[in-house]
């Protein structure tokens, strides 16, 4: 089978290597070997090909941790399942594995690529917005990165929740995207001041939640325009930079610093994980959610899409197609 492979850690576009005759996975107890229908980029793709994330498989390994896919045998055979791929064997191949035990079954009101694109960045969101954050109907939602894979997930979902949507984005293509998304307020950071923005749309009071996949200035930024009683999610640091917060503007502001790594619930708490996906399914089949999938590309374009990835010049999700 064609699949890409890294045999050592580095730049995505220096160490995958699409290999035309890999073998295909064979499946361990509890497995699934499945034909991958789609696979979604992520930005930990190219962390993990750096060896800077936090799961690092042994080498080689084939990249890849989201997927649409198809088992080939055994009795859920032919259904379409979306889940994490089971690395060593990633998703960026013509078959991949999944955990039977989370492999959940693909909205039918998606496509193979939207389908994909659903597990990670919804849940993400979701867990953030509504088991995190407690967000309200009413409230304000500070969405960071808010055309990106995962901030596009948070605007859609805080549009679901009844929040106001506030969604900071770079560049005016973006700022197009967050739009269409439905964000009630979209500030293009590159030309605007995010916390002048914020303390205009709310009279002063600021944003009761933020969502916040970037660190950096936007995590400084936020604590100047979150709200009495505000809350702050703290998804990732995609700007690189890991902010150190000084926990005694916390204590005056009166805000919560929240922390969200949604691979945790897979293990701690995996009903919960069905749950959110049931809540995703049904917003999916109403229409109210559908993943920003901005390309569709083959998969001798995969190296070039995580690096694309990585370097923040797309706009919601790319799928790989097998």
């Amino acid at each position: 089978m064609r699949a890409w492979q890294i045999a050592e850690l580095g730049a995505p576009l220096h160490v995958m290597k699409l290999v035309e005759d890999a073998d295909r996975p064979v499946p361990g107890e509890r497995q699934l070997l499945v034909r991958v229908r789609a696979a979604a980029v992520n930005f930990p793709d190219a962390l993990m090909a750096a060896g800077l994330y936090q799961v690092r498989p042994p080498l080689p390994y084939t990249p890849g941790v989201e997927l649409c896919g198809e088992p080939a045998e055994g009795p859920r055979a032919g259904e379409r399942l979306i889940g994490t791929a089971e690395l060593p064997a990633g998703a960026f191949a013509e078959y991949a594995l999944m955990d039977a035990a989370t492999a959940l079954p693909a909205p039918d009101a998606l496509d193979d690529a939207e389908a994909a694109a659903l597990h990670i960045a919804y849940q993400t969101a979701w867990f953030a917005l509504h088991r995190r954050a407690r967000l309200a109907p009413g409230e304000t939602l500070l969405v960071h990165a808010g055309a990106g894979g995962v901030g596009s997930a948070a605007v859609q979902l805080g549009k679901a929740a009844g929040a106001f949507v506030i969604a900071v984005v770079g560049g005016e293509e973006k700022a197009a995207a967050a739009r269409q998304l439905g964000a009630d307020l979209v500030v293009d950071r590159t030309s605007e001041d995010f916390v002048a923005a914020v303390k205009a749309a709310t009279g002063g009071r600021g944003a009761d939640v933020v969502f916040d996949p970037v660190g950096g200035s936007a995590y400084t930024g936020s604590t100047k325009c979150i709200a009495f009683e505000g809350r702050i999610v703290v998804v990732g640091f995609a700007s690189g930079d890991i902010p150190a917060p000084p926990l005694g503007h916390a204590l005056v502001k009166n805000y919560s610093v929240l922390g969200l790594h949604w691979g945790r619930y897979v293990a701690e708490d995996p009903q919960a994980v069905r749950d959110c996906h049931a809540a995703l399914t049904a917003l999916a089949a109403a229409g109210t959610v559908r993943p920003l999938v901005s390309e569709r590309v083959p998969l001798a374009g995969a190296a070039e899409a995580v690096h694309r990835v990585v370097t923040g010049a797309t706009t919601g999700r790319i799928a790989v197609l097998p």
